[in-house]
């Protein structure tokens, strides 16, 4: 008898349908499955043949086969066990057939029939909704992720024999909800630290300010201890608070990587990922054997802190350089092609040297050859796709003892929110969201001088020996600072200070 069930594949970011097909006829007893299978989808059918016995399902001495179309798709992961043994209970006569063609089935089963908690749901309920299923039946431990998606009941399922109960209308299991206006609502976010507990670094704080304003890569540099890392982490405190389409979108990348929790399906926080300079080029860009988003693509919407940038291997950093224009990864296989967002605001933090204290020849005893090597460590072609450069100095001890407070990050994100709120109107229907997305024509049309302006970025461009892209790049940050301003023009306050945050790039790189 042919029977069949639904479940979805993962592939990049979305969600695929597929078929699971079961026949059970007369024949030499075995069980066959195929479909462009991963090897732990092989493994799939003894763990259903040993979950069906122990659920009390007695399958007769039958010759199955199981086919997961569409066959040119590779299937991977455990989530096709629960709709394999489905597809097999409704061939053998346990399930009507038409009790299951609008249900999508997701799961791994154990070897007691229970539903284990697998990896992706939400993408495979937005697949679900999309192509117009009405169920969803997941593993209790999943049914709360994959509530957020509306327009389609989400059933959680702990074991295989509630499942068949459910299926044939024996037993009734109240849809899971998720009330995801509400969350919102009641602005549920982790406490973050306020840049109000800052002491000094007055233009370090007003070059991260403009960076986020324009979603501009910023690079810290500076002694050991003077703020560098206090202030990259109090960054997601002045970012705009995301939307909900944000957070779905987000929340996905998390749901394939495993990083949703049962009590936290959504993320509501700017993302802020730091990993440790250790890190390899395939964890940092994403990839793998069975491809997973890696740290450039966790971090989008949000922040990604590189910290003591030096350290990390040449190899790794270089990777960025793509994903940091295009604002995707794509990652080649054989068999498909992956994409994973990189729409991410990159933050790095270093020392001018390896003992950390250059130029202060007081406590610095690099020799140039030693910091050249150093810096040498970070390519210029890297360093041009770095918005803004700014150096902080060591803490006075007068400015360490003041109990005098900064100014709060909800001051600051205010003047953000504003400039944001320009950005958007203007390049409202055009795709773009931040100063820093403009591609080279769209900086002539945005960004136009007046002939004093031009004289200022022209004797620029000469003097620091920019590159094309560091020109377009300090354009770009003008722009952001004239949003800041509430200016509709860019005046030459606005290229001074633009420019000054490109200028230490000739200080520490200028004779490498």
């Amino acid at each position: 008898m042919f029977s069949k069930s639904y479940c979805a594949a993962v592939h990049g970011i979305e969600g695929l349908p597929v078929q699971v097909e079961a026949d059970v006829s007369d024949g030499l007893p075995c069980f066959d499955m195929v479909g462009f299978l991963a090897s732990e989808v092989k493994e799939a059918k003894e763990r259903v043949r040993i979950a069906l016995k122990n659920s009390e399902f007695r399958l007769p001495p039958k010759h199955i086969t199981i086919n997961l179309s569409p066959a040119d798709i590779r299937k991977e992961g455990t989530a096709f066990d629960f709709p394999i043994a489905i597809a097999i209970l409704a061939a053998s006569g346990y399930i009507p057939q038409e009790n299951i063609n609008d249900c999508m089935l997701i799961g791994e089963l154990s070897l007691n029939g229970h539903l284990q908690r697998v990896n992706g749901v939400l993408p495979m309920t937005y697949a679900a909704a999309k192509h117009g299923f009405k169920r969803c039946l997941v593993p209790i431990d999943n049914a709360k992720e994959g509530a957020v998606v509306r327009d389609i009941e989400v059933i959680g399922i702990r074991t295989l024999t509630e499942a068949v109960e459910y299926l044939n209308e024996v037993r009734i299991i109240e849809p899971c909800f998720v009330d995801v206006e509400a969350m919102f609502e009641n602005d549920i976010h982790e406490e973050c630290d306020d840049f109000a507990d800052l002491i000094g670094q007055n233009m370090m704080k007003r070059a991260v300010e403009v960076a986020v304003a324009g979603m501009h890569n910023i690079t810290i540099i500076g002694p050991p201890g003077a703020g560098k890392t206090m202030i990259a982490k109090r960054i997601p405190s002045i970012m705009p608070q995301m939307s909900v389409e944000e957070s779905m979108e987000i929340s996905k990348l998390y749901s394939i990587s495993g990083l949703l929790g049962e009590d936290n399906v959504l993320v509501h926080n700017r993302p802020f990922r730091a990993p440790h300079h250790t890190i390899t080029p395939i964890a940092l860009i994403g990839g793998g054997r069975n491809p997973i988003p890696g740290e450039i693509s966790l971090s989008s919407g949000g922040v990604l802190f590189l910290d003591e940038l030096p350290e990390f291997q040449t190899r790794t950093l270089e990777v960025m350089r793509q994903p940091l224009e295009e604002r995707m990864v794509t990652i080649n296989r054989l068999q498909a092609t992956y994409k994973y967002p990189a729409s991410f605001m990159l933050v790095t933090a270093l020392n001018p040297c390896k003992c950390g204290y250059y130029p202060d020849r007081r406590k610095c005893n690099c020799s140039m050859q030693q910091i050249k090597h150093y810096l040498g460590k970070i390519s210029r072609p890297l360093l041009d796709r770095i918005d803004i450069c700014v150096e902080t100095t060591p803490i006075e001890y007068q400015e360490l003892v003041s109990t005098e407070k900064g100014e709060s990050s909800k001051e600051i994100q205010k003047r953000i929110l504003k400039a944001r709120q320009i950005q958007n109107k203007r390049y409202l229907n055009t795709g773009i969201y931040y100063n820093s997305m403009l591609n080279a024509k769209q900086v002539k049309k945005y960004c136009e001088l007046g002939s004093e302006e031009e004289k200022v970025i022209e004797n620029a461009f000469n003097t620091l020996d920019l590159s094309a892209r560091a020109y377009h790049r300090i354009l770009k940050v003008s722009r952001t600072i004239a949003d800041l301003c509430g200016e509709e023009s860019i005046r030459k306050e606005h290229l001074y200070e633009a420019i000054s945050y490109r200028s230490l790039d000739k200080k520490y790189w200028g004779d490498i």
